[in-house]
């Protein structure tokens, strides 16, 4: 295989292990786990009050919770929360929206927690025992300090509590009712933390941390590859990967890095908000001034039901500095929480989401494409409503866009191909001098009008295109039990049956079968019968690699590949009728192969 096709092979396996392994994301290098350090209440001794430590003798120590558990709840019309009087915090977010929910099951929901119980909400934070937006390391204000309920309405709730009779802190909540309007939406959640000082001396400038709650896998086959901990600097996000604190890995047998997962990794970052997160669904706190920090913490939770494995999430934090308050004066933590799914078209909505907040979606570094796609799809799934159908049109248009780049390659492939004998003979010939042979091929380029470079940059247009498609379908929550023909979830593999327990997946079948007949169709320029072999092995590898993803993916890579079959007929055909198109100008007045004689034989 020539130096071209070698190149086109490397960059497409270079950019296809990147992107299911690695998705581009930008993970800070791993700090050392840190000694975690109780953060400092107010010390209320003294001209000013510094603080020191919870711990001081000038404390009252925090009294033992007595206050029974109790909850409130708010909702609108896609979700519930649940407010705990411990912490006076969001014990848990229910996803309650019916909009296009199963139409053959009444009371079914548009986020079901599972495919079998399509009435049953999805929630956000159900399993950990950190309320959202508590106030953490903060004895006497944390989630084990109960708060006092002092408002509800239909809208707003507000809790109360006061630490050693010196520090009231109020904490008020408030829903967007209904569906919102464009500037507001229904899934962000407003708070606002007031702390008064309830004293006549200064409380010197002092931190606070806010939990933004656990991202949870979706279900006991979920690996936690997607659960990752987002923020915001600048003009930049970047994402903590929940790998960063599991430990392990292949080169932690070889003494680099450790086995042991890491229970803590510190950033400090000015973040103008910070996400937590797993393959769907997010919690996105965006404060009105921005902290000074977070921290990402790898947290065990119950089994799922049948394991006995613990389940693993990912936990974040959100530090703050308050600042000095006077005799009487407040200092307050407010923002808005957003919880619900990882919707682009929602994320995007720059009236209310003003600072790139869609980029939780990790689209990587073809985010670009990968937006004006999602934009395509949408449009196509609305006016077929079936995101099977929609995928199938995308993927369709996408060919019919590129067909005049694949046309070129191809031609240039062809030209490539012909003039390969010549090419082996110069190989022989000047196998001892390799700046002679370099000449004569490139003498022998130009004489043939070839480009070496003209079937690969044509393709190389495609790629980001192809490869943004790819990273959108992963994180798509509509997906998520979208069902076309036999498969019942596109975020899913279309699991069909199990032989000797291993499963069997039609669509990773299918697109090994038509990348491969595609690879035998599409001309090869070499004579290297080797190379020839191991790239036509290629597709069933990618088969594999595919075997256990999503159904949207194998299902986008499989019709890509059918239509490029049928797009490779009607290049050869073409290729076919230019050939004859040839042979008969090259022939004139010729019987056989060439161009019709004309017929002088008189009218009768």
């Amino acid at each position: 295989m020539d130096k071209k096709n070698t190149l086109i092979g490397v960059i497409l396996l270079v950019a296809a292990f990147a992107t299911m392994y690695f998705s581009a994301r930008l993970s800070p290098p791993a700090p050392p786990a840190p000694e975690i350090v109780q953060t400092p209440g107010p010390n209320m001794a003294g001209q000013t009050i510094t603080p020191t430590s919870p711990n001081d003798a000038s404390f009252a120590a925090p009294a033992k919770p007595t206050a029974a558990p109790s909850s409130v709840v708010l909702s609108n019309d896609v979700i519930r929360v649940t407010f705990t009087n411990y912490g006076g915090a969001i014990k848990s977010v229910a996803l309650v929206s019916t909009a296009h929910a199963r139409a053959d099951v009444p009371g079914s929901l548009q986020y079901p927690v599972s495919l079998a119980e399509p009435t049953v909400p999805y929630v956000l934070n159900e399993d950990s025992n950190d309320p959202a937006l508590a106030i953490d390391q903060f004895p006497g204000l944390d989630r084990s300090s109960p708060y006092q309920l002092v408002a509800k309405s239909a809208t707003e709730v507000e809790y109360r509590a006061v630490y050693d009779n010196r520090l009231e802190v109020i904490r008020r909540y408030t829903l967007v009712p209904g569906n919102g309007d464009a500037k507001s939406d229904p899934y962000q959640i407003r708070y606002d933390t007031i702390f008064r000082n309830l004293t006549k001396q200064t409380i010197l400038p002092m931190p606070a941390v806010l939990n933004l709650g656990t991202a949870t896998p979706l279900d006991s086959s979920d690996s936690g590859i997607y659960q990752t901990n987002g923020y915001h600097i600048g003009t930049k996000t970047k994402f903590i990967t929940r790998s960063t604190l599991d430990g392990g890995g292949l080169l932690s047998f070889v003494g680099i890095g450790s086995k042991e997962p890491k229970p803590l990794v510190e950033t400090d970052a000015s973040v103008s908000w910070i996400s937590v997160q797993n393959q769907f669904f997010v919690s996105l706190l965006t404060p009105d001034k921005p902290g000074t920090g977070l921290y990402t913490r790898r947290i065990e939770l119950a089994p799922f039901p049948g394991t006995t494995v613990p389940a693993i999430g990912l936990k974040s934090e959100a530090r703050f500095e308050l600042p000095a308050i006077a005799p009487g004066g407040t200092a307050q933590l407010s923002g808005g929480f957003y919880a619900g799914p990882k919707e682009y078209k929602r994320l995007s909505n720059a009236s209310v989401f003003k600072l790139d907040q869609d980029d939780v979606m990790e689209f990587g570094i073809f985010s670009f494409f990968s937006k004006l796609l999602l934009t395509l799809l949408n449009w196509i799934h609305s006016g077929f409503a079936n995101w099977g159908v929609a995928i199938v049109l995308t993927t369709l248009l996408l060919k019919i866009v590129f067909m005049p780049f694949t046309l070129t390659a191809s031609k240039s492939a062809r030209r490539m191909q012909k003039i390969q004998p010549e090419m082996t003979a110069l190989r022989e010939k000047y196998k001892d001098s390799p700046q002679k042979l370099q000449a004569e091929t490139m003498a022998l380029f130009k004489k043939h009008k070839v480009n070496p470079m003209g079937g690969c940059f044509p393709m190389l247009i495609t790629i980001p295109f192809f490869i943004g498609f790819f990273e959108m379908l992963r994180s798509n929550a509509a997906f998520r039990f979208a069902g076309f023909l036999w498969a019942h979830d596109l975020s899913a593999p279309d699991t069909v049956a199990h032989i000797f327990g291993l499963p069997i997946n039609i669509m990773p079948i299918l697109m090994g079968v038509m990348t491969g007949l595609q690879m035998r169709m599409t001309p090869q320029p070499t004579v290297d019968n080797a190379q020839v072999k191991m790239m036509r092995f290629m597709p069933y590898v990618f088969a594999l690699l595919f075997y256990n993803y999503s159904c949207a993916l194998a299902l986008y890579s499989a019709v890509n590949s059918g239509f490029s079959v049928i797009q490779q007929m009607i290049i050869n055909r073409m290729r076919d009728a230019e050939d004859t198109a040839g042979t008969d100008k090259g022939a004139k007045g010729s019987r056989k192969g060439g161009r019709p004689i004309k017929n002088v034989t008189p009218a009768r």
